[in-house]
């Protein structure tokens, strides 16, 4: 049990920690998580040995209230959440039957501070799509290779005065991600160590100058044709760098 406390605790601060400013009181982001954590586990089938089958379309139900403070952070929450409903099913062992899909709805027969998740297996596409975190914000990459720098001509452009104009590059090729450091005066560093150029994991932190860059792979139901400009990817090895 230390190993799963221990990854709960994590999950705990990953969401609280990441809306802790908006939410005060009331009905908290890790409630959702922790109601589809238990709709994973108790929805779980094993179908042999090695295959554990899940469902992968959940549908949260809120009371207004709650769903107007929720729906009010836009696409961040719902992505954070997909990628804790990947995490904890990674952990434990469990697969889809195809891409992740949340949908928060309001639910007038419900009072604040509850939340219900109804969810189903739906057979379809997935698409995995990295994300970058910088300072509370999302950057879907959407390209084979984004700049991130200071500068206005950077992909990404990041506030931070100790930073180059163009400090470090990620490449993604719809299979694997890797970041280079462009010759930075300051250098950049990928969970903790220095680096110069290397593969990318998912959940991998890179730290340039003040910022924290947070880089994600999220697996999300979409039709093919949305991300053709993407190369397909491999649904057992999300953003593993090797």
């Amino acid at each position: 049990m230390g190993l799963l406390d221990s990854f709960e605790r994590g999950l705990e601060r990953a969401v609280n920690g990441a809306f802790a400013k908006t939410f005060k009181s009331g009905l908290q982001p890790i409630e959702i998580t922790n109601a589809l954590r238990r709709e994973l586990d108790t929805k779980a089938a094993v179908v042999a040995r090695d295959r554990i089958l899940v469902p992968n379309r959940f549908t949260v139900r809120l009371s207004a209230a709650d769903y107007e403070r929720m729906h009010g952070l836009g696409p961040a929450l719902v992505d954070e959440l997909t990628a804790l409903v990947q995490q904890h099913a990674t952990a434990q062992g469990y697969q889809f039957t195809g891409g992740i899909s949340i949908e928060l709805q309001h639910d007038s027969s419900l009072s604040e501070g509850m939340v219900r998740v109804d969810s189903d297996s739906v057979n379809g596409a997935v698409t995995w799509t990295p994300v970058l975190d910088i300072d509370g914000k999302r950057h879907p990459i959407t390209r084979s290779r984004t700049v991130i720098g200071r500068g206005s001509d950077a992909d990404v452009t990041v506030d931070d005065s100790s930073i180059s104009r163009k400090h470090v590059e990620i490449l993604w090729d719809g299979s694997r991600a890797q970041v280079n450091d462009l010759g930075s005066t300051n250098g950049s560093q990928l969970n903790g160590q220095r680096v110069s150029k290397a593969p990318l994991p998912t959940d991998s932190v890179i730290n340039i100058g003040r910022t924290r860059i947070v880089f994600r792979v999220l697996a999300q139901s979409a039709s093919i044709d949305e991300h053709a400009h993407l190369p397909p990817r491999r649904r057992d090895d999300p953003g593993s760098g090797r």
